[in-house]
């Protein structure tokens, strides 16, 4: 097992990454205050894992808030379940939520955690190699808006992430390329020899090989606990995780939630913005495309909808959570392994970008 620690001074916590962890308890007891705990999850996740968590919380008075699975139910409708649950079963202010599943499930646990009796301890046990390398580190939690992604919600920190890496055996193809596109994203802002090293073994990453599964999680992780520990509410440095997420976020509300994956909307989101540094001159043709190959190696879209226009575009892009003053801040790229947040292009630049041939460009590499 490996042991990182996400420093944010009294709320900083342990990240935990290793095989079989659902059945330690001794991961989980320290971070549980009371008796109660909250399993919230999902039913895909339900069957295959709650009752290796149950196990390994003999003691505790356990109550399941099972959701259904997917994107599309990332709303307040679906929130509410858990609350019903929690208030049916009597959950007190010494309650401990433990959000098990992808990373829908860990923001809507995490954002039930911070609103329940207003704030209750919450555990990340993500299963799915997204959720484990992004989005159940750094308290961002929330749901989806039928105009924007993550817009409502609250930074929120959990007492401990519990990577169990054995979680990913039964993890979907589709879903594991998902991943890739965030951990890809962490080598293009801010670990060029990261970048290389995935592209040494992004097949034996696709292959489930458990060292190189681990490794990737932990330097991941890594990245993103020294970014947040730096900028834990997205003043800064912390927006440069977002690479391809504005241009992503905007595929996402446009299709429609859930028809693109998230990573899978990011990768076409990141493609777009390495088009973009490579116009402005920041970034090579050979950079360009380097980013593009190892998006292709690790199986996921690098071409945006066909259906998509500049307008529909910017249409999604205006209400990014990243823009100021109504600019559109985007995440770029000056090097590969040195990204900034900027609004300093030209805008027809930028209709350039979104109106591109993007099968014409990876045809060409």
């Amino acid at each position: 097992m490996r042991t990182l620690t996400v420093e944010l001074a009294e709320r900083s916590y342990p990240i935990y990454i290793g095989t079989d962890l659902l059945r330690q308890a001794q991961l989980f007891t320290p971070h549980i205050v009371g008796r109660k705990v909250a399993i919230v999850s999902n039913t895909t996740v339900a069957p295959l894992y709650v009752q290796q968590l149950r196990q390994a919380l003999q003691g505790y008075e356990i109550s399941e808030v099972i959701l259904p699975d997917g994107e599309s139910y990332k709303n307040w409708e679906t929130l509410q379940l858990i609350f019903d649950s929690l208030l049916a079963d009597k959950h007190d202010r010494k309650t401990t939520l433990i959000a098990l599943g992808g990373g829908v499930i860990g923001d809507m646990a995490g954002f039930a955690a911070a609103c329940y009796q207003r704030g209750v301890n919450f555990i990340q046990v993500p299963t799915t190699l997204l959720a484990q390398v992004d989005s159940s580190v750094g308290g961002k939690t929330g749901i989806n808006h039928p105009l924007g992604k993550n817009m409502v919600g609250a930074f929120y920190q959990p007492q401990a992430v519990i990577i169990d890496t054995a979680t990913l055996a039964t993890l979907p193809a589709r879903e594991l390329s998902a991943g890739l596109a965030e951990v890809i994203k962490y080598g293009l802002i801010c670990d060029e020899p990261f970048l290389t090293w995935l592209e040494q073994h992004i097949d034996q990453l696709r292959r489930l090989d458990s060292l190189a599964l681990i490794e990737t999680i932990e330097r991941s992780c890594a990245a993103k606990a020294k970014v947040v520990s730096a900028d834990e509410r997205e003043a800064g440095v912390r927006a440069t995780l977002n690479l391809g997420h504005t241009f992503g976020h905007a595929i996402e509300t446009e299709q429609g939630y859930g028809a693109w994956l998230h990573g899978e909307a990011v990768s076409a989101g990141t493609v777009m913005a390495l088009e973009m540094s490579h116009r402005l001159e920041w970034i090579t043709l050979q950079q360009r495309n380097r980013g593009i190959k190892l998006l292709l190696q690790a199986g996921l879209p690098v071409v945006p909808p066909a259906t998509m226009t500049a307008q529909t575009f910017l249409a999604h892009m205006a209400v990014d959570k990243k823009n100021i003053g109504g600019h559109i801040r985007l995440v770029l790229l000056r090097d590969l392994g040195d990204a900034l947040i900027t609004t300093e292009y030209p805008v027809d630049m930028l209709h350039d970008v979104l109106t591109a041939d993007y099968s014409a460009i990876v045809g060409s590499i």
